[in-house]
């Protein structure tokens, strides 16, 4: 499913592969979550953790992929319609995650829980897996190469970090070059800035 989400200009993710289990009226529950990039290795670790946990009664699961976190699909694994996939999609939507997949394998444990509360067994499950640390931000970036002479450097630096960037790399040789990274949507002021300095001769792009 492919859906334009809400417009934001980053959104969070995982480094590490988590995972998260709890018992809720005797079933155990166990939210395992991944970093993704494509909806194939998305589906990968689905097949992987489903595989690994077989004998389970429910393997259910949910996926974000995409700059925007706009493709994402979601399943219920014969658990009751909407009571499952959801929830746990709804709770990555929830802390704005993209390049994610998650499942939650529920062992049943003999008593049912009912619709809202299978709801929110899935829905809490995958949130404490979300929560266990920090998330990483995804941000989409812009780099300039920038090339200018020793009497200049240290107020360029300055000027770089007052309008946001940050510069990656700097090599000392005949001149100064440097690449600075910025966030592409704060990209506008800096990029005039550098325009700028260019047109005055104070340092090259590119």
């Amino acid at each position: 499913m492919s859906i334009k989400r809400h417009s934001l200009n980053y959104f969070y993710s995982i480094a590490q592969k988590r995972e998260y289990s709890c018992k809720i009226k005797r079933s155990e529950f166990i939210a395992h979550l991944a970093y993704v990039e494509t909806i194939e290795a998305a589906k990968q670790f689905i097949s992987q953790i489903s595989e690994e946990h077989k004998n389970a009664t429910h393997n259910c699961w949910a996926y974000i992929v995409g700059d925007n976190g706009q493709t994402y699909h979601s399943s219920d694994a014969s658990e009751p319609s909407g009571t499952a996939g959801k929830p746990i999609l709804n709770a990555l939507k929830k802390y704005d995650m993209t390049n994610i997949a998650a499942v939650v394998t529920r062992y049943f444990g003999g008593v049912k829980l009912g619709i809202r509360g299978l709801i929110e067994a899935y829905g809490q499950t995958t949130e404490a897996a979300i929560q266990q640390k920090p998330l990483k931000k995804i941000v989409k970036t812009v780099e300039f190469k920038v090339t200018t002479t020793y009497d200049f450097i240290e107020p360029l630096k300055y000027n770089i970090k007052e309008q946001l960037g940050q510069i990656i790399d700097i090599q000392y040789g005949a001149e100064v070059q440097l690449v600075v990274q910025v966030e592409e949507h704060l990209q506008k002021p800096l990029r005039n800035y550098l325009q700028e300095l260019e047109k005055v001769g104070k340092l090259k792009l590119g």
